[in-house]
């Protein structure tokens, strides 16, 4: 069964969990597809009060082995890694042991998300459940006027903006999650996406609300605009991962996909702000969800859930009605030999926002003009690149605008360092890579 109500999985949970609590491993990981197995395992672990790690099956052998590390991990559910004993099953999962020594934690954690970030092995995030289930009932709060009755997971499970953002919202409201295998929904690893399948999983399931990565959003633009047809019952696309152009969201509602960006961290166990229908403006992330404040210092975002401050390291501001608006990364921040500062986000979401440039990463620190390393749609041709660029910078400031590109050799992905998880590209990887190539056409 891949359509589960919010009541449909108790019982199995129950019988996992009973299980885990009788084997008593500390941390567990899960690999696995999108599924109900998936789900079940899930809330299993937290009922057992057994700290989960869910691994994304996109993951290098190096960086699945740095995970089991770094948390402890001495069980394994789904799919076997290195070292790992094959010790039978639990209500139909596969289930493997190993002897590892403990780990300190922070008290309560209950899962442990890997993201891979931009630099070196993926960085462990431990969460409480509340922290989880918190986020989860904001975001029911903030789209129950909506009346979402089915929701349709197209991000892998393991990351966690569709774990917590995706999953545990219909629950929380009483309705239903579809979650197919990732490749019936036009997934395949972390970059590969095929939108004509999407649009079709989306029609096939009835499903009245996705969340999307910003390249997939553009992607369905595309698709659309080569005769696709819209979702007849999609009300809501939440859009997250990264920035995106308000030309994109402009579009796709013109195309008759209904967009609204967001934002979040994993440090906050995903989702803190989101525009919504009758809560919008475009070029926003949105106002911020219930559980949480935001304020800006020193022109970094900041965000208390509970009783802390999270620095975000992200730059931006509130306008006068509460609506976040993100200006880029702090670390990221380009100076050109012209002493103005650029936040490459900017530049990069512009650039995104057509049909012929699928990933974009600019670069510019001490030069008189900026570059674009570039990825093209499909079978662009440099042509279609170039008016891209154009049109690009004709909504940017002189100082901003492109002034060079350079079409990169291969799409950015996780496995071969260039990317994230949530696509975000690895700048230093990608500088070391190009960087004498982009310098020449500057």
């Amino acid at each position: 069964m891949k359509v589960i109500g919010a009541g449909a999985l108790d019982a199995r949970v129950e019988r996992i969990a009973s299980a885990l609590a009788a084997a008593r491993p500390r941390v567990v990981g899960l690999i696995a597809d999108n599924g109900p197995d998936w789900l079940a395992a899930d809330l299993a672990a937290q009922k057992a009060r057994v700290v989960l790690v869910p691994l994304p099956e996109f993951f290098t052998d190096a960086q699945r082995a740095h995970a089991a590390a770094a948390s402890g991990m001495d069980g394994v559910i789904g799919s076997p890694l290195p070292g790992f004993e094959a010790t039978g099953e639990i209500d139909g999962l596969r289930f493997y042991r190993r002897e590892s020594r403990p780990v300190n934690l922070p008290r309560g954690t209950s899962k442990i998300t890997f993201t891979s970030g931009t630099t070196g092995m993926p960085k462990g995030v431990p969460l409480r459940a509340a922290q989880q289930w918190a986020v989860a009932r904001a975001v029911a709060d903030a789209t129950r006027e909506l009346g979402l009755r089915r929701h349709l997971c197209l991000l892998p499970l393991s990351v966690l903006l569709e774990n917590v953002g995706g999953v545990y919202p219909p629950r929380l409201a009483g309705a239903e999650c579809c979650v197919p295998p990732l490749a019936e929904v036009g997934m395949r690893g972390s970059s590969s996406f095929d939108p004509a399948a999407c649009l079709e999983a989306i029609e096939h399931w009835q499903a009245d609300s996705v969340i999307l990565l910003p390249q997939m959003l553009a992607a369905l633009c595309a698709a659309l605009e080569h005769g696709a047809r819209p979702p007849r019952l999609l009300k809501f696309a939440a859009v997250g991962g990264a920035k995106v152009s308000p030309a994109l969201i402009v579009r796709a509602r013109a195309l008759g996909l209904p967009a609204y960006e967001g934002y979040g961290l994993s440090e906050c166990a995903s989702v803190v702000t989101l525009n919504v229908p009758g809560a919008d403006r475009t070029g926003s992330v949105g106002r911020p969800l219930a559980h949480v404040q935001i304020r800006i210092l020193d022109d970094e975002i900041q965000v208390k859930t509970s009783d802390e401050w999270q620095a975000t390291d992200d730059l931006g501001r509130l306008d006068a009605d509460g609506f976040l608006h993100i200006e880029g990364r702090r670390k990221h921040v380009l100076i050109t030999s012209f002493g103005r500062n650029v936040s490459p986000e900017w530049p990069e979401a512009e650039l995104l926002a057509g049909q012929a440039i699928a990933q974009a990463a600019v670069f510019g620190e001490a030069r008189p003009r900026l570059c674009a390393l570039v990825v093209p749609a499909a079978a662009a041709s440099p042509a279609a690149i170039e008016a891209q660029v154009g049109a690009a910078n004709a909504r940017l400031p002189d100082y901003a605008q492109i002034g060079a590109w350079l079409r990169a050799d291969e799409p950015f992905t996780p496995q071969n360092g260039f990317a994230t998880a949530n696509g975000r590209a690895r700048r230093d990887a990608l500088w070391q890579a190009y960087g004498a190539r982009l310098d020449a056409v500057l």
